[in-house]
């Protein structure tokens, strides 16, 4: 790899780190193709990423960076799993961390704020945005559905009681 594609590499993973909600770092020693590729697969499903790069070239790239805590994490075979929504690639690296003993958390970032495993195990269970805005979109709906109801009832009850009434007349 020559100078300007190491410095195009450097620019790519500080933009990822910049923009990222979270970035969970793991070890992927032994895991084969096929099982990165479904890893890669799964992230994609859930708006995440997925990205191997030369450690010294991502310890340069986090120089300044919100998740700069992450760099003492950076040694060996290293992935990062990255996204936007704050849980989504703390959920997609703990799924696949428990399908695959080979694939390691060592911890993450959520913007300034570190992680060690139990912080990323932690953030992986938290709903996800979409999650979030269903059920405060469930919260909004349902006094507007019990006021419709409380509104209709009374008319209901009434034609009921004229029901029965008009029942009993006819026997």
């Amino acid at each position: 790899m020559d100078r300007a594609q190491k410095e195009k590499v450097v620019g790519e993973l500080g933009q990822i780190f910049e923009s990222s909600g979270v970035v969970v770092v793991a070890h992927y020693t032994g895991i084969t193709v096929a099982e990165m590729q479904s890893l890669r697969a799964k992230a994609r499903e859930a708006d995440a990423s997925v990205r191997v790069a030369k450690n010294r070239l991502a310890k340069i790239a986090l120089d300044g960076k919100p998740c700069e805590s992450i760099g003492p994490l950076l040694t060996g075979m290293t992935v990062l799993t990255y996204s936007e929504d704050p849980v989504a690639a703390a959920k997609v690296a703990e799924d696949f961390a428990k399908e695959n003993k080979k694939f390691l958390i060592l911890g993450g970032a959520m913007g300034e704020n570190a992680l060690d495993r139990a912080g990323v195990e932690s953030v992986s269970k938290m709903p996800s945005r979409e999650e979030l805005i269903a059920s405060i979109a469930g919260c909004i709906g349902a006094p507007a559905s019990n006021i419709a109801g409380a509104i209709g009832a009374p008319a209901s009850n009434i034609a009921s009681i004229l029901s029965t009434i008009e029942d009993k007349a006819a026997a």
